[in-house]
């Protein structure tokens, strides 16, 4: 480590300086970076929208057998994910279609829509 001395008096340090420029420069990429990601952000959502809705409509269309064997393998595999101790995320990741299919079956017993077939 190398020092200098200012007519002042103080002392700094050369490895201080090129810490700090070092510093400055990954603040600086990644402040672009999350510049970059939030102008794609729009897109992105909307492009998860359309594909969420796609799923649904494909949802609706199946029978219901389908959907409560989808369901009961969902639901399973969120259950066996939290008793093997997965990260919590994962589980709720994969609650969500077990959500849907069953929200689905649901709908149609209990009388609100008529079933697509």
């Amino acid at each position: 480590m190398t020092t200098t001395t200012r007519a002042s008096g103080s002392t700094t340090t050369t490895d201080d300086n090129d810490l700090a420029t070092t510093a400055k420069g990954i603040a600086s990429d990644v402040a672009d970076r999350a510049a970059a990601a939030a102008a794609r952000l729009p897109d992105a959502a909307n492009a998860t929208g359309v594909q969420i809705g796609r799923a649904n409509a494909i949802i609706r269309q199946e029978s219901d057998e389908v959907l409560a064997v989808g369901t009961s393998l969902s639901l399973g595999l969120a259950l066996g994910l939290l008793l093997g101790g997965a990260n919590r995320i994962l589980v709720i990741l994969a609650l969500i279609p077990a959500t849907a299919m069953g929200y689905t079956l649901f709908d149609r017993h209990s009388g609100t829509r008529p079933p697509m077939r």
